[in-house]
């Protein structure tokens, strides 16, 4: 605008943008107009001699602009002025606007002028939008990464070596970081906790939310409340403490090696497989509902009997609701099938095996969400 002064003489002179979400025209740099329209300089499209250009994209000169029936009074002194668009690929994104207080100021020379400063002012306008594009790029990876440290600290590197007890667990973040979640959790000698759980969301936030439900889980763990009441302490501390819409699915359990017996309660999470030695199938889903969405909620809790051979499949929905090229989602059928193919298999064959088949099921849409899998095995001690 400074530059082109010392060309093009004018009284009052703005640079409009196109505000694509809002629809509005924006002043984001003006000279010579005052304070009071300055405070609410937002134009609508088609509004005024700017919203005129900015509508149909045409220059305008328009030698008296009291006569002029576009024209929207912003100074009482301006009787000429200039306006044309600045476009960048095509593309309207604002209006250069000149105001002068002599009648038919400018003629075409003017106009070419304008022009020139115009396309000046959209390349500078665009590497601006490409820098601050990139910077949000750069800082959405920053948090990115975060995100995934934060949710590898949490997950365990290597299962615990207890006897009569075969164990295995993967975690596959998805390229936006999800909020899965899975522990070995040690209780006493020969007793396990075993938990997984999945947090609503992406992102930093996801993995927020999720390293509060990990911080509290724990906490009432310790405390060595029933399975019912620890879950129901947690699930009022993420109520007080998220926002609302955000809430975790979690399944938690204790596996006794010694006596084998797995008591368990499920908040809302889907349901684990637990495939007998015989063949017969369980779906472990009592509990309530997931933690954080009802402060007063309750949960319910359950002990199965268990004996050598006998598979537990803990998972979250990136298993199960993994979709192919023509929308069909992997699900619990298919599930149920490979654990049965696999069931003599140690654990860890087991998880591959989970792994290799979903991955291929989605072929080349690849995984949409976190895949998580647990599997735990009782062998003979």
């Amino acid at each position: 605008m400074d530059q082109l002064r010392r060309i093009v003489h004018y009284d009052a002179a703005a640079i409009y943008l196109l505000d694509r979400e809002t629809g509005a025209i924006v002043s984001e740099a003006s000279r010579g107009y005052p304070p009071e329209f300055l405070e609410d300089d937002r134009l609508k499209i088609g509004e005024g001699i700017v919203g005129w250009v900015a509508k149909t994209g045409e220059s305008v000169s328009v030698a008296d602009a009291r006569t002029d029936t576009r024209y929207l009074v912003a100074r009482p002194n301006t009787r000429s002025e200039l306006a044309c668009p600045i476009i960048i690929q095509g593309r309207i994104i604002g209006v250069f606007n000149l105001e002068n207080d002599e009648l038919d100021a400018y003629h075409e020379g003017h106009l070419e002028f304008l022009k020139t400063f115009a396309s000046q002012a959209a390349a500078a306008i665009e590497r601006a939008r490409l820098l601050d594009q990139a910077m949000e790029a750069r800082n959405l990876e920053r948090e990115l990464e975060i995100a995934r440290g934060i949710q590898a600290s949490f997950l365990p590197t290597a299962p615990p070596s207890i006897a009569g007890l075969d164990l295995a667990g993967l975690n596959i973040p998805y390229r936006e970081v999800g909020g899965d979640y899975f522990d070995y959790i040690k209780i006493v000698d020969n007793q396990l906790g075993l938990a997984i759980g999945d947090v609503s969301g992406k992102g930093v936030a996801a993995a927020l939310l999720m390293a509060a439900f990990r911080a509290s889980l724990l906490a009432e763990i310790r405390n060595h409340f029933a399975i019912r009441r620890i879950l129901q302490k947690v699930n009022r501390l993420l109520y007080e403490s998220t926002d609302d819409g955000k809430f975790v699915t979690a399944f938690y359990g204790v596996l006794d090696a010694k006596n084998r017996v797995f008591t368990f309660a499920n908040a809302g999470h889907n349901p684990p497989l637990l495939l007998r030695a015989d063949g017969r199938a369980e779906w472990l889903s009592e509990g309530g509902l997931p933690l954080g969405v009802l402060e007063e909620a309750t949960y319910e809790e359950r002990p199965v009997p268990l004996g050598s051979g006998d598979v537990l499949v803990l998972y979250t929905d990136g298993v199960t609701e993994a979709s192919n090229d023509v929308e069909d989602q992997y699900g619990v059928e298919r599930l149920e099938a490979l654990v049965r193919s696999h069931a003599g298999r140690p654990a860890a064959d087991l998880v591959e095996a989970i792994r290799v088949e979903v991955e291929a099921f989605t072929g080349d849409r690849h995984l949409n969400d976190d895949l998580t899998v647990v599997v735990a095995r009782l062998v003979d001690a």
